[in-house]
């Protein structure tokens, strides 16, 4: 029988957890994920980790090793070029939309990620003002209107949540965020759509990340 409604599978469960400790950086690249060990780490029987992990590897975030274990996806430089390729191609067109077309709610829903970010970042936690900076790239998607966007998003979501925390300045990344809630909320899409291309490229810098560094 399926679950009800509401309450959380144990599988959902285990691809929650699993997922927040890689994204968060809990469980570091190359790292093992053994069935039977995360079995009786998380209270559960093999079948949902098993499940878990064939989920994980969809999303891109653990590469499957023969039989019963895996390990935590090691993003090698070109890898990461190619997220930052699509990224940029999608989300100028995301964050131009979002400016275009968003409502308050929308506005409202971006604000809340942004002021979770700038007291996170001025406090030093690190986990939570990236949460809240991913959770800002995902507000404007919303806003975009744009369902095959977020179809999109959807697909990407896990690597590019991945992507977007692998910065250390977070009070800078909170004010370039801050910059461009501004710009959105005038609706400049000019300004928008360069504040966005000096923020990826910021990011990209940062990262020391290119092709040909594998």
């Amino acid at each position: 029988m399926a679950a009800e409604q509401g309450v959380e599978s144990e599988t959902d469960r285990v691809v929650r957890q699993l997922r927040d400790e890689i994204l968060d950086g809990a469980r570091a690249p190359g790292s093992k994920l053994v069935e039977r060990d995360l079995a009786a780490d998380l209270g559960v029987s093999r079948v949902p980790v098993r499940d878990a992990l064939k989920t994980l590897v969809a999303e891109g975030l653990v590469t499957p090793r023969p039989r019963t274990w895996a390990v935590v996806r090691e993003f090698t430089a070109s890898d990461i070029a190619d997220l930052q390729e699509v990224r940029a191609a999608l989300e100028v067109l995301t964050f131009k939309l979002a400016a275009a077309r968003h409502s308050r709610a929308g506005l409202d829903r971006l604000r809340a990620a942004l002021d979770e970010e700038t007291s996170a970042a001025a406090a030093g936690d690190a986990v939570t003002a990236r949460r809240a900076a991913a959770d800002f790239h995902e507000a404007v998607t919303a806003m975009a209107g744009n369902e095959l966007l977020n179809e999109l998003e959807l697909t990407l979501r896990s690597r590019m949540r991945w992507l977007l925390g692998q910065h250390e300045d977070l009070e800078r990344v909170a004010g370039e965020h801050r910059a461009l809630y501004d710009a959105i909320a005038r609706r400049d899409v000019d300004t928008v759509e360069a504040l966005l291309m000096e923020h990826m490229e910021s990011g990209r810098h940062l990262r020391g990340l290119g092709r040909g560094e594998d």
